[in-house]
This record gives C-alpha cells, sequence and structure tokens, in this order.
C-alpha cells in the first residue's frame, strides 16, 4: 500500500492547484495509472487542499510523483512536495484524513464526502480491489466512530467559518 500526495501543510496554493484532477477526467487518470507495470489498485482523491493517490503495487516501488507530474505536464518539479507513505504509515494517514484531524481546519467533514466520492469513483473505474476496498471501508468507518465518540465537530469546521468566528472576536 502507497500512499503520494500534495497537501496544505506541503506544499503552497499555486502547486496544489496544478495537480487538482477535474472530476471529469479521473475516471480516465486512474486507467492510465492502472497501467503502470506495478499498479494493481488504485483511488485518486483530489480538492482544493490536497491531491492523493492510493495504490497497491506489486513490487513497492512505483514512481507515482512522477507520473502525476508527467500527468499534469507540469515544466518544474514537485517531488520536494510530495510525500511517500507506506503499508501502516498509509493506512494512519487514511484514517487521520477521514476524519478530518488531517485538515487545515481540524474537524472538518467535508473531506469524508471528498473521500467516499472518490472511492467510489474508483470502484466504477474497475481500480479497486481487496486491500483499497477494505482500507477506505475502515476508514470510513473510523470517521463515523470519531465524529459520534468525540467532539471533533464542535467548532468551527471551515477555513471560513474559522475566518468568521476570529473575525467576531477582533471587531
Amino acid at each position: 500500500l502507497v500512499v503520494v500526495g500534495i497537501n496544505h501543510r506541503t506544499a503552497p496554493v499555486d502547486v496544489r492547484e496544478r495537480v487538482v484532477f477535474e472530476p471529469a477526467r479521473v475516471p480516465d487518470a486512474l486507467h492510465e495509472l492502472a497501467t503502470l507495470p506495478p499498479v494493481e489498485e488504485a483511488v485518486i482523491v483530489s480538492t482544493c487542499n490536497r491531491t492523493e493517490i492510493y495504490c497497491v503495487t506489486d513490487s513497492g516501488e512505483v514512481e507515482l510523483g512522477d507520473w502525476l507530474q508527467r500527468y499534469h505536464q507540469l515544466g518544474s518539479s514537485i517531488q520536494h512536495c510530495l510525500y511517500h507513505l507506506d503499508d501502516a504509515k498509509a493506512v494512519t494517514h487514511a484514517f487521520a484524513v477521514a476524519s478530518g484531524l488531517d485538515s487545515m481546519v481540524i474537524g472538518e467533514p467535508q473531506i469524508l464526502g471528498q473521500l467516499k466520492d472518490a472511492y467510489r469513483t474508483a470502484q466504477e473505474a474497475g481500480t479497486t480491489g481487496p486491500v483499497l476496498n477494505r482500507l477506505f471501508q475502515a476508514a470510513f468507518s473510523v470517521a463515523k466512530r470519531v465524529r459520534t465518540e468525540t467532539q471533533i465537530g464542535a467548532n468551527a469546521v471551515s477555513v471560513a467559518s474559522a475566518a468568521v468566528a476570529m473575525a467576531k472576536t477582533v471587531f
């Protein structure tokens, strides 16, 4: 299991914007990604604050960052902005993302819906399999449990609502 991504912590907005996948192009991108020799399963998560590629590979080594750069026809390297996570670290990351713990505003709920949409798109494209199916179902269960058993969503849940709350206290 491999996750390669870029997010609000690793890259500025202008870099993140260049690697966003248009929703209508994701199925084709998934099919192209699945043609890479070591890739057995794939899901692409692409939002305004993150683009992540979740893959199961037969060899463990695949240059997903290079593929991402080629796919978006970027002239300059984005390698310095990417994170690479394998196996247990990839699972932990998926759970944190689904639960809103890896968001710009901790606890924002939109990412869970975006993950579900990305997973559904990959299922429809035929690029998921037993490993990613299990990962995403577990991540959705963990996110639900975090939401029901903690107070994670009790405060501001978006950048806009956090800005409004800050403005109220300042002015």
